[in-house]
């Protein structure tokens, strides 16, 4: 045990300024170091087991004399009860940094959740819809609260106001919400049940979305107003009108024709090859093309620093409204995406080409996954002789029951 040193009082140890370790009295191994620079701590030397350790206590002045012996008196009777006061120190200190990094919000980790996930959604946009929601909706009431505190009552407050008025868009930013929560728990941030979870949860508390909002499918055009359609969109000025007429002639979706790039066109094997990271099955899909679609290609002159084919006209790739903007400058009662249907109908109705044919044209995923595991193939060489015919019909002019050709005048009077 170290020899007690002489007791001195808060006013000699205020005189006290030579370099090195000054024991001060009162508890044993209490001292004052001075250090080269003139800066004054306190430090008791003491020994812990089988080792000396040098245990700091504060700052003098900050800490004056008889805080410096309260705390000296404190650790010694924690060893003496076989406590490492340092080490408890340590752990308590490394316990408050945990408990502080854990302590995150709703909002930072979902930002954080949106930054791990963006790499593995199919665009940009998808990420911008989880921002837009999350923000408009759910931070107000929730993106401040720590997120291991987000409980039932406060999904609640996001979601009730809107169940009824916005059901789709509740639905979304439940299952959002619920995401973000789960990545919550599994990093450590939160425990326990998702309150946002909707089966043998919320699904006893809200009613189900297709009892309180009717879904409302996309605007198609009837099989039979095709052609004429096809008529007055020929004689439409612009990019976004060749966008949609190939868009038609292909059956494809909007986004796969306007992020369309020269690269993917084979026109010499008549061949639009789309790759995986743009289809939203997430799988590569060939499209063959008729001899109306190839026009439509041969037509488009590229653009220096572009690598569209429907090039925006400030350059870049065309928004997402461009080809809605058609259809409502023509006052048609549809939309673009409506003519997949259309297609689908044309097929189904008008045509013998079965029916999962048609479905790899849309490139539809296949909901049986035993038939999904054994086709290999993706018709295409049937497929052309189907897109060929449904550019023909696409094509004609229906009036009445009378079929006639648009490149055709009509001379019955």
């Amino acid at each position: 045990m170290p020899k007690k040193a002489k007791e001195l009082s808060a006013v000699e140890v205020q005189r006290l300024t030579a370099q090195g370790f000054h024991f001060v009295g009162g508890v044993a191994g209490l001292a004052l170091q001075v250090l080269p620079t003139g800066g004054r701590s306190w430090v008791l030397r003491t020994k812990v087991g089988s080792k000396r350790r040098d245990m700091g206590l504060g700052g003098y002045p900050d800490v004056p004399l008889a805080e410096a012996r309260a705390s000296a008196r404190a650790a010694r009777a924690k060893i003496k009860e076989g406590i490492d006061p340092i080490e408890q120190g340590r752990a308590l200190r490394s316990l408050l940094k945990a408990s502080q990094a854990a302590a995150l919000t709703f909002e930072q980790c979902a930002t954080e959740y949106i930054k791990a996930k963006k790499a593995e959604w199919k665009n940009d946009k998808h990420a911008q819809q989880w921002v837009s929601t999350l923000t408009t909706y759910a931070y107000p009431h929730i993106g401040a609260l720590l997120v291991r505190d987000v409980a039932l009552p406060n999904v609640l407050a996001v979601l009730k106001p809107m169940w009824e008025t916005k059901t789709e868009t509740a639905s979304r930013l439940r299952g959002r919400i619920e995401s973000v929560l789960d990545w919550a728990t599994a990093h450590g941030y939160r425990e326990g049940l998702n309150p946002a979870r909707w089966r043998g949860h919320l699904d006893k508390i809200l009613p189900k979305p297709s009892k309180v909002a009717t879904v409302e499918h996309r605007e198609a055009l009837d099989v039979s107003e095709v052609g004429a359609f096809m008529v007055k969109l020929r004689d439409m000025e612009g990019v976004g009108a060749k966008a949609l007429a190939f868009a038609i002639l292909t059956a494809a979706r909007s986004g796969e024709v306007r992020g369309a790039t020269w690269d993917e066109f084979d026109l010499s094997a008549k061949v639009w090859v789309i790759p995986a990271a743009r289809m939203k099955a997430g799988k590569e899909h060939r499209v063959p093309l008729s001899d109306d679609a190839i026009r439509i290609i041969d037509a488009q002159q590229p653009v220096a620093g572009s690598p569209f084919v429907f090039t925006a006209p400030r350059g870049g790739q065309l928004s997402d409204m461009t080809l809605s903007a058609v259809t409502r400058r023509m006052k048609a009662p549809c939309v673009p995406h409506g003519f997949r249907s259309t297609f689908r109908d044309w097929v189904s109705e008008r045509t013998s080409y079965p029916g999962d044919m048609a479905e790899m044209a849309l490139a539809h995923a296949i909901s049986d996954k035993v038939e999904a595991a054994y086709r290999r193939g993706d018709m295409i060489d049937k497929r052309r002789q189907m897109m060929s015919d449904w550019a023909k019909f696409c094509a004609m002019v229906e009036t009445k029951g009378d079929v006639i050709p648009m490149t055709r005048k009509n001379t019955a009077a």
